[in-house]
């Protein structure tokens, strides 16, 4: 528990101590104590309605009830230096923030762990994102969950939780066949033969082209192996040559991964006969128009579902589920998936099928990642000018850097649509969200450069009390608050809780910076100044490496 969350029970033990003194009601009879920050800051630190709430218990008018809960109270135990009944009987508590100096020391001491709970609940969370098809490039969508899926990924990491990261790659099925066809045509066009067609959805872009050219010059001899043989073969190089290119875009992104699960090893590893053999075992598969289906109505679903069609083939739903399987077999407690908006249908179904082999389905949780619109000029941008195709990933981090791509993708509730506003994320002023943050950062280390020309450093044995200013203590509470910013927003798998407190602790500061100088002849003060200004750097690196953001020391 922080210590402002320490402060809050304190101040909570403490007003039902006081009812129980005041006889206003039995400790089985008190009901919870709700404390509030209230609006504004003229009416205390917390507030709470708990007078009104005991008027039948205590048989007493709420103002009375109050007045008795403020002459019993224990200020001195509950960190009180005032209290104040206000309206019908709400009690406002300002507190001797004093207590909250305690977190400067805190943060210089834990430096880059300050805010992170150490590995403690013991849950494993297997998070998938991304997960393209390796058939093209990544484009604002793929940018978007490669954002918020690592951003996601380091604050459950920083919330105590163990945390693996996936990429599952779809090198199995019609759309890989697909490919190798595309590739097997531009190879034997560049050998000069012009028998082999692109295939119906095949894949036209100029990566396939230069497969194939790359391939007749260096292996001409694969023009004499058998369709089989050379369609395997365009398979298993296509996929390599895709994968390659996403693996570099996502590790330019600052987009890591611990596993690639590949979707072949289900079928060589025998994964999708298991499953399939569970489920039939279970009684949740049946046999209709030569095909197989699973009962997913039976948990929720729509309607039921084709696993085998009337051909043999599999669906792409079997591999999907014996994946889940694999994933629930490697001794994953909670399964976190990010999904494209077009697979919001997509949901029932996997979580049914979960059911049918014993799982509950509430361990899988799937975030539907929505739409991204590339704004510019006031404008919607479709069309890259150089390419005439989608945007990509590369050109997006080209055009405004990795940072405000990764801040921008991260800022809005995923399950939002959101327009990427591109001249404004290159924008060098307070107006961008990132630069804004950014710059924050810089001029602590300026004003810390500073001091440590007058020989003042950072130090946990300055007199803190010294630090009066309203701003200040506005800017401590915020530092205070960065441990259970990171647990709500880890629990709420809400990255943007992350950029919002970005935001609110870069205006604290600034706001500080503007009411009080750092720097002084006053040699005490500055050096609680300096250890607090320290305090919020730290606080502000960390933030931002959650986001997978620099923080610069100058700009």
């Amino acid at each position: 528990m922080n210590i402002i969350d320490q402060v809050k029970q304190t101040l909570i033990e403490e007003i039902k101590h006081s009812i129980q003194k005041a006889a206003l009601a039995d400790v089985g009879e008190i009901p919870d104590i709700k404390i509030e920050i209230p609006k504004d800051d003229a009416n205390g630190d917390y507030s709470t309605n708990i007078a009104m709430v005991l008027t039948k218990i205590a048989k007493r008018n709420p103002r009375d009830i109050a007045q008795a809960i403020v002459d019993h109270l224990d200020t001195s135990a509950a960190n009180v230096k005032k209290v104040q009944i206000a309206g019908p009987g709400f009690i406002n508590f300002y507190l001797d923030n004093t207590y909250l100096t305690e977190i400067i020391s805190e943060a210089i001491d834990k430096d880059a762990n300050f805010g992170s709970t150490p590995e403690s609940n013991g849950k494993n969370i297997l998070l998938e994102y991304v997960s393209a098809n390796p058939t093209g490039d990544l484009h604002i969508g793929h940018a978007r969950n490669a954002a918020v899926g690592d951003t996601l990924a380091n604050i459950l990491t920083a919330a105590g939780y163990h945390v693996t990261r996936e990429y599952y790659v779809n090198d199995a099925g019609n759309q890989i066949t697909n490919l190798a066809r595309s590739i097997e045509a531009r190879y034997f066009e560049a050998l000069g033969d012009d028998t082999f067609e692109m295939p119906e959805g095949g894949y036209h872009g100029k990566d396939i082209i230069n497969i194939g050219k790359d391939l007749a010059e260096k292996q001409p001899e694969l023009k004499n192996l058998s369709e089989e043989e050379r369609i395997k073969t365009f398979r298993k190089l296509g996929v390599d040559y895709e994968m390659e290119k996403l693996r570099t875009d996502l590790t330019d992104f600052n987009t890591h991964f611990d596993n690639w699960f590949s979707e072949t090893s289900l079928y060589e590893k025998g994964e999708i006969t298991e499953v399939l053999n569970k489920m039939s075992e279970l009684g949740y598969t049946y046999e209709q128009d030569g095909a197989t289906w699973l009962r997913t109505t039976d948990f929720k679903d729509d309607k039921d579902r084709v696993l085998i069609k009337n051909d043999g083939n599999y669906t792409y739903f079997l591999p999907d589920i014996a994946y889940h399987f694999d994933k629930i077999k490697r001794g994953n407690d909670t399964l976190i998936n990010l999904f494209g908006a077009d697979h919001h249908g997509y949901i029932n179904r996997l979580k049914a099928s979960l059911e049918t082999f014993g799982v509950e389905s509430d361990r899988l949780e799937i975030q539907i990642m929505q739409m991204v619109r590339l704004m510019q000029d006031g404008q919607e941008v479709k069309m890259s000018k150089r390419t005439g195709n989608a945007i990509t990933l590369r050109e997006i981090m080209d055009e405004v850097g990795v940072d405000a791509a990764r801040y921008f993708l991260t800022m809005r509730s995923p399950d939002t649509h959101f327009d990427f506003d591109m001249e404004l994320a290159k924008q060098e002023s307070q107006d961008n969200p990132v630069y804004y943050a950014q710059y924050a950062h810089a001029r602590i280390c300026s004003i810390l450069k500073q001091a440590a020309e007058r020989g003042i450093t950072p130090s946990k044995d300055a007199d803190y009390t010294l630090i009066t200013n309203n701003k200040a203590i506005d800017l401590l509470k915020k530092v205070a608050e960065f441990e259970t910013t990171i647990q709500s927003a880890a629990a709420h798998r809400a990255p943007h809780r992350i950029t919002n407190y970005i935001q609110d602790l870069a205006s604290h500061f600034h706001k500080f910076y503007n009411a009080e100088k750092v720097l002084t002849d006053n040699v005490e003060k500055t050096e609680a100044l300096i250890a607090l200004i320290d305090a919020v750097r730290i606080t502000l690196r960390n933030a931002l490496g959650l986001v997978g953001v620099n923080a610069p020391e100058t700009m």
